[in-house]
């Protein structure tokens, strides 16, 4: 028996292999065609920023002390370390704009519609998440813009009816900004962050793979045409 049918009998790759990669693609040319590839070029950013996010968590460390030198000694003295954050941070940017320009694409053409209303919610979840991740990898540097772009942020939490003295005091840890806030931002963007963003990358892709992908709408010839 050949390696690749004892492969296929025994873990069912070659099913995998249909539902990925031999369905069905809408056939599409021109610039709509470039519109269709926003959401994988979201998902290989994503995968850049966990590649880059583990190289840099090797070298840096989330207390007030240490984590404005630690940033210093990626950028000067780590092989490649500038290279690494800066693609983190960039990629973190461009990952942002494609996520709302995917989103811009499914809602302008429509794919948002019956049956596909579930992979509609997740990617907003999707969205959510990512604008979290921006949020919570904004303080790690702990410099003067960080701090302070930050309890600008967590203040504008804090004016929400009912709940925001609360709210302010879990996103701070306290009371007030510091070594707290940084370790419980620094937790949130590693752990639990990355963990919920790939659960439901699993589930919007297993949705986009199982009702396929939307064609793009079409201009009906009798629109506009009495009964």
């Amino acid at each position: 028996m050949k390696l690749s049918a004892w492969l296929s009998e025994r873990t069912g790759a070659d099913r995998v292999w249909q539902a990925l990669f031999a369905r069905h693609v809408p056939a599409l040319t021109g610039p709509v065609a470039w519109l269709y590839t926003l959401g994988s070029a979201a998902l290989f950013l994503f995968l850049l920023q966990v590649v880059t996010g583990v190289l840099l968590a090797m070298n840096y460390v989330p207390s007030p002390d240490h984590a404005y030198d630690s940033v210093r000694f990626i950028d000067a003295e780590v092989s490649f370390g500038r290279l690494i954050r800066g693609c983190h941070h960039w990629g973190a940017t461009f990952m942002v704009v494609l996520v709302v320009l995917h989103m811009l694409r499914v809602y302008l053409m429509g794919a948002y519609k019956y049956p596909r209303e579930a992979t509609w919610m997740v990617g907003v979840l999707l969205l959510l998440l990512v604008v979290g991740f921006s949020f919570t990898g904004y303080l790690l540097p702990w410099d003067q813009k960080a701090y302070w772009a930050t309890a600008v942020g967590t203040n504008i939490a804090g004016q929400t009816p009912g709940i925001g003295p609360a709210l302010v005091r879990l996103l701070r840890g306290g009371d007030d900004m510091g070594a707290a806030t940084l370790t419980r931002f620094y937790a949130v963007h590693v752990l639990i962050l990355p963990m919920v963003a790939a659960l439901g990358i699993v589930a919007h892709l297993f949705l986009v793979v199982w009702h396929g992908i939307s064609e793009p709408p079409e201009r009906r010839r009798d629109a506009g045409k009495g009964a």
